[in-house]
């Protein structure tokens, strides 16, 4: 009975003293903890700040030249007042495209160059612009563009998109009609797919040539990290002029850059008879192409500048540039995966 006691009596003994010793041994220093909190809340704060929309102030934007003839200052003089680059803005629109490319997505591209994959049909609201073109109710004219219907209702279209707009697919290019949500313009919308060229979820856009038709200026910045953004060029240009029926003003928006022509060729107005070409076009929405200066013939050399570059609006839709300036676009800007962003 004595040397049962006694060895209970060890057994609650030893337990004690290693209960004991086992809260000694984890018991954690308060610096200690208190460093393993505040590394906590930084991780916190990173993953809440990866989930918030990115803004202008979050980019950063530097230069770092890859074309550097032609080159503009930030501010500039023009005639009798100055003229700039809208870095600001500039800033927005990256921020815009840094938070879209966030969520992986399925990328297509409106296409209806010359309606070569038929004329749309008519919306539901529609009127005749001063081109004497049919429009929808925001402007966007049914010639070249895609009939976008609201979701569930496919008697008539509700607006047009514009050949080059970017969107994001949300369901299979094989079905008759695909729904899209717009990159390039609001909303969720569906249309026939033949009006639409998928160009896959690995694209990734890190190449844009910012359009300033207020301004008269191009400038090119190429994605180098996480909002770090370099510009590669800063050079005057001159943007379309509205002048029915044969010039129009190169549009505002987001396009994608989706074709492209040592040699773009163009007729005489009014005529079918080809007047000269301008060299090195890259394509982003109808006609509108970003491209070197026009010649007056079809065997004349190419043209360096004119003093007509970044001046006054006097093209046709057309962004042009100094010929070696259009050519570093052409090589830079590969076709499908590089914007076109212009602003005003």
């Amino acid at each position: 009975m004595r040397i049962y006691f006694r060895l209970s009596l060890l057994i609650i003994t030893t337990t004690v003293w290693s209960c004991n010793r086992k809260q000694a041994t984890t018991a954690i220093d308060p610096a200690e903890q208190q460093r393993t909190d505040s590394i906590e809340l930084v991780r916190k704060a990173e993953e809440e700040a990866k989930k918030r929309p990115k803004t202008a102030e979050d980019m950063e934007l530097t230069k770092d030249f890859s074309y550097d003839k032609h080159t503009l200052e930030d501010t500039y003089p023009y005639k009798d007042t100055t003229r700039h680059f809208q870095l600001n803005k500039i800033k927005e629109k990256l921020a815009f495209v840094e938070n879209f490319q966030r969520t992986p997505a399925s990328y297509g591209i409106l296409q209806n160059r010359k309606n070569k994959n038929q004329e749309a049909p008519l919306v539901k609201n529609y009127h005749r612009n001063e081109y004497k073109l049919i429009s929808d109710s925001l402007g966007t004219e049914r010639y070249q563009a895609a009939p976008l219907y609201t979701v569930g209702e496919n008697d008539a279209p509700t607006i047009y998109g514009r050949d080059g707009a970017l969107v994001k697919l949300l369901t299979s290019d094989t079905l008759d009609m695909i729904r899209l949500e717009g990159v390039s313009f609001p909303g969720t919308w569906e249309t026939p797919k033949r009006y639409v060229k998928a160009i896959g979820d690995s694209v990734t856009f890190h190449h844009i040539a910012f359009v300033d038709v207020t301004n008269q200026n191009i400038l090119t910045a190429e994605r180098t990290g996480d909002c770090r953004w370099v510009i590669r060029s800063m050079n005057p240009a001159t943007s379309g002029v509205h002048k029915p029926p044969y010039a129009h003003e190169t549009p505002l928006g987001i396009f994608v850059i989706q074709e492209k022509k040592a040699k773009m060729f163009y007729l005489k107005d009014g005529t079918n008879t080809i007047h000269g070409y301008a060299p090195y076009a890259s394509r982003f929405t109808n006609g509108a192409y970003i491209h070197g200066i026009p010649t007056q013939s079809v065997n004349a050399g190419i043209i360096e500048h004119s003093w007509s570059l970044g001046t006054t609006p006097r093209s046709h839709m057309c962004v042009r540039n100094a010929s070696s300036h259009a050519k570093f676009v052409y090589d830079w800007a590969k076709t499908f995966n590089a914007l076109v962003i212009v602003i005003d």
